[in-house]
Formats: structure tokens, C-alpha cells, sequence
């Protein structure tokens, strides 16, 4: 399977079940009581962190995720029955946003976030029986599900990224330390997609390492595919940064992958970082000596620095003990001073009393979540159902402030966006 890290998919979640108008009919009651039931709740869209992904490419032919609705309720009381759920399987590391706004950071295994919520059911009529109405002639509809666009972006969470300009050895490294089997070459861009790979490093040690592809100067302003490959680096706790021993200026090469993992963004170049002088097989020592000062001279003081060869393994066992001791590290962090703070996950509902009303010519448009609400719910086509939903806007105040603002006798009241949930005053 390809590898997908960004996707765009409309979500659906099912409808709740319409509310029951019934009465009781038996053969020596000749008038029964409302007996109507209320409808079942719409299914909600759950995304579930899972291990077993690693690719978005699933949605490439998936383009929506659609929740079944609720059943409508019955007679008898009886209560229509809720849909099941949709458990959508993500890979770790999955962030969910609708316009800018995360509506969920999946970041363990087995994580389970809600991002579409299925619709209440409607009351059956049964539910509207008081003193004062012992006969209601209505029932609710079934609230809609929520409908909008979800977009989806891979974010690997590796402990260690391997970052450096094109024919690095990241690959050829990864693969020597890992169970990774990326495609190598003698060229450059020869990795287009991030690789994953478990590195043991002894017997109680292991680290998730990333292979990112190459960078090239510019890659933070979207040249090449910078931006697809930039996202994969800020989750990695420890940055292992590759530099080709051959390169005829080991220093700015340094210094260019350096620049735009700061561009991209500043925190990147605080974290952990472990500098490596690949390909070093066949050099003289004389020549490793005066590459690794000229390095020495431009990164941290506090960043390890290393020469290696991963093709004949010299300086790999040092450099993997060096590794584990960062991971181990930052792991040990706790919460409040991790690099990657937990983000925020937003509700896409409020249900606020708030209103807001405005007018069209003739038309006054009134606005808020709660009674929008109360409007998805209520039957236009009947009147007892209207006169609820004024008694609504009557204790919401909402009734008052149209008087104020001089709504008419005939003037039509219009709940939301939908002329159709529209009125006569």
C-alpha cells in the first residue's frame, strides 16, 4: 500500500431517530392515551489510534465516513433503537482538524477521539404529557447528525529522525540498525516517503526511529516536497542529523538542514539533537579529523558528534548507546516539560442559550445554537409543534427582543440558515 499522509474526507454522522405520534388503540379503550416513543440516537464518528496503520492511503477511495441514523421510535412507548457507532482506524500519530480547528490529536494506541456527533433522537408524544396537555398531538424529529469536511494529516511519532540533505545514508543506516527495509541507492531523493523502523539497542532498550527524506534548501517554504516531509520531524523526541563525509563543505551543509528546521519551526532545532558524519569507510583518519572539527566549530556544545560507517559498522555501536541515552532522557521528562505538549482537542458543538437576531426585509433571522437546536427537532407542519417551540423562545427571551426590535403580526420568523424551519409571528 502507498503511502498517504494527508487526506481530506467529508464526515456524516447518522441522523436521530423521528419521535413516535401515537395513541394507545385497544379494543375496550375506546380513547387511549399518547403512547408514542422516542426515536434512537444517530451513530457518532469515533477515530481510533491504532498501531496497525501507517497510512492514511485507506481514504484515498474512501471520501466519506458515514454513520448509520437512529431508528424511529415506536408505538407502545417503544424507544427506537441506536445506531452503532463508526470506529474509523487511524495510524498513531493522526491529527484531525476541521477549518484550522483540531478537533483531535491522536497520539497512543488505542486512542479513541469523537469528532462527528450522532443526533439525538426526537420524543415520541408520550414524552409532552402534563396537566395542562394530556393529549399532545406531536412529536419531535430526530436531530441531524453533524456533516462537514475532516482533514487528516500524519504526524509520525518516532523517538528518533534521521534528518540530512539528500544521500545521507539515512536509509542505508536504518536499515543496517533496524527491521526497515527502505529502497537504496547511489542517488539523491532516492527515499520519497518517511520509513519506520525498531531498533534494539540491548535487551531492555528499544527506540522507534524515522527515516525522513532528504531536505533541500528551501524545503521550509515548500520547495520540493518540503512540507510533506517537514511535518514527520516534530514529533520525534531526538533529532539524528546525517551529514555525508564527501560533501566539499560539511559545515554549511550543516548549517543549511539546520536553517530549515528553524524556519519550519523555531522549537525544532531545541531538541535533542546527535550529529553524524557518515561514510567515513576508506578515509584517513587525518581527513575524519579536520571534518569533524569543522563541525565541532558550528553545532552546540552540548550536541554529541559522531563518525560512522554503516556499511562496515564502524563508530554504530557507540553511536547507538549515545542514542539510547537521549531517548532514555527525554522519556524521563515529565509531561509539563516534554518537547510535544498534549493538544487541545476541541468540540465543534456548544449548546449556549446566546441568540443573535437580524432582518431581511420582512423576514427577522434568528441565530444561536440552543435554539437552532430546538428548531432541527421541531415539525414546522404542526401546530401544537410550533406552539412549543414559541413557548422555547418565549423563556429564552428571544420573543421579547423581536417585540423590541418590532417584529409584526404576519412577520415571519426564521429559526437558522434553513428558510424551511421558518414561521408566521
Amino acid at each position: 500500500m502507498s503511502f498517504v499522509d494527508t487526506v481530506t474526507v467529508m464526515a456524516l454522522a447518522g441522523d436521530g431517530g423521528d419521535g413516535k405520534l401515537s395513541f394507545r388503540r385497544e379494543k375496550f379503550v375506546a380513547k387511549g392515551g399518547p403512547d408514542g416513543g422516542d426515536g434512537g440516537k444517530g451513530g457518532d464518528i469515533v477515530l481510533l489510534a491504532s498501531r496497525n496503520q501507517n497510512t492514511l492511503a485507506a481514504f484515498r477511495y474512501q471520501k466519506e465516513l458515514k454513520a448509520q441514523p437512529g431508528q424511529p421510535g415506536g408505538k407502545s412507548r417503544m424507544h427506537g433503537r441506536s445506531a452503532p457507532d463508526l470506529i474509523v482506524d487511524v495510524p498513531v500519530g493522526t491529527i484531525a482538524t476541521h477549518e484550522g480547528t483540531v478537533v483531535a490529536d491522536l497520539v497512543e494506541d488505542g486512542q479513541r477521539v469523537i469528532v462527528a456527533k450522532g443526533g439525538k433522537g426526537g420524543f415520541g408524544n408520550a414524552h409532552f404529557v402534563s396537566s395542562r396537555r394530556q393529549a399532545p398531538q406531536f412529536a419531535e424529529k430526530g436531530e441531524p447528525g453533524e456533516v462537514f469536511e475532516l482533514h487528516l494529516e500524519l504526524k509520525m511519532i518516532a523517538d528518533v529522525g534521521l534528518v540530512g540533505l539528500p544521500n545521507a545514508g539515512k536509509s542505508t543506516l536504518l536499515s543496517k540498525l533496524s527491521n526497515a527495509r527502505p529502497e537504496i541507492a547511489d542517488y539523491p531523493f532516492t527515499t520519497l516517503t518517511p520509513n519506520l523502523g525498531v531498533v534494539d539497542i540491548d535487551k531492555d532498550t528499544s527506540v522507534l526511529m524515522a527515516d525522513i527524506p532528504g531536505l533541500i534548501e528551501g524545503a521550509a517554504a515548500g520547495k520540493g516536497l518540503g512540507h510533506d516531509f517537514l511535518r514527520h520531524v516534530e514529533r520525534t523526541a531526538v533529532i539524528l542529523h546525517l551529514i555525508d563525509s564527501y560533501n566539499e563543505d560539511v559545515a554549511t551543509v550543516y548549517q543549511t538542514v539546520r536553517a530549515e528546521l528553524e524556519a519550519y519551526q523555531p522549537e525544532l532545532i531545541k531538541r535533542q539533537e546527535i550529529v553524524v558524519l557518515t561514510k567515513v569507510e576508506g578515509l584517513d583518519n587525518e581527513i575524519i579529523d579536520d571534518l569533524m572539527s569543522q563541525l565541532q566549530r558550528v553545532i552546540p556544545p552540548d550536541s554529541p558528534l559522531f563518525a560512522i560507517s554503516a556499511q562496515s559498522g564502524e563508530g554504530v555501536r557507540q553511536l547507538l548507546f549515545a542514542i539510547k541515552d537521549a531517548v532514555l532522557t527525554v522519556r524521563a521528562l515529565p509531561p509539563d516539560e516534554a518537547e510535544e505538549p498534549d493538544m487541545p482537542v476541541l468540540r465543534l458543538t456548544d449548546t449556549s442559550d446566546e441568540f443573535t437576531i437580524s432582518q431581511a426585509g420582512k423576514r427577522f433571522i434568528v441565530r444561536g445554537q440552543r435554539i437552532e437546536q430546538f428548531a432541527r427537532r421541531t415539525d414546522f407542519t404542526n401546530e401544537q409543534g410550533l406552539q412549543r417551540l414559541r413557548d422555547i423562545m418565549r423563556r429564552q427571551g428571544i420573543l421579547h427582543e423581536l417585540r423590541r426590535q418590532g417584529i409584526e403580526a404576519d412577520q415571519i420568523i426564521q429559526i437558522g440558515t434553513d428558510p424551511a424551519r421558518s414561521f408566521n409571528y
